[in-house]
């Protein structure tokens, strides 16, 4: 338990860190994709912004945990380890997540795929950093 909660912290930090630093980069460099968020449905009265900025923690512990318990699975280099890691994340959990906020939410397809492909990032990123960490 104790490994599955350092890897979660460590990956959690870094993917803090790259989430924002990438939250500014795409504002800056994409500001088109991100005049879609001026929408009642992503404005909160701030009462639960704290619950946004620690999401990086959440996937983070949540994937170190998938990571323990089925690492013995993922066969390879470091490299290969933590991209099917990412993309088998991907298929099980972002994939129909993506789809069921498509089709019940006033969302564009940009927008999804930006989503998935945030997480598809956050996943690789986390797996590279679980399988270095905890092999």
């Amino acid at each position: 338990m104790k490994k599955i909660l350092i890897t979660g912290l460590i990956a959690g930090c870094i993917l803090f860190v790259l989430s924002y630093g990438g939250l500014f980069l795409g504002v800056r460099f994409f500001p088109k994709l991100f005049v879609a968020y001026d929408n009642p449905l992503f404005n909160s009265d701030g009462n639960r912004d704290v619950l946004f900025y620690m999401h990086a923690f959440i996937i983070s512990f949540a994937l170190s945990w998938f990571w323990d318990r089925f690492k013995v699975l993922f066969k390879g280099t470091l490299l290969m380890r933590g991209l099917e890691f990412g993309l088998v994340y991907s298929v099980i959990a972002l994939l129909p997540v993506m789809w069921i906020s498509f089709s019940s939410l006033d969302i564009t397809v940009v927008m999804v795929l930006s989503w998935f492909l945030y997480g598809l990032a956050q996943a690789i990123i986390a797996g590279l950093v679980f399988a270095k960490i905890n092999p």
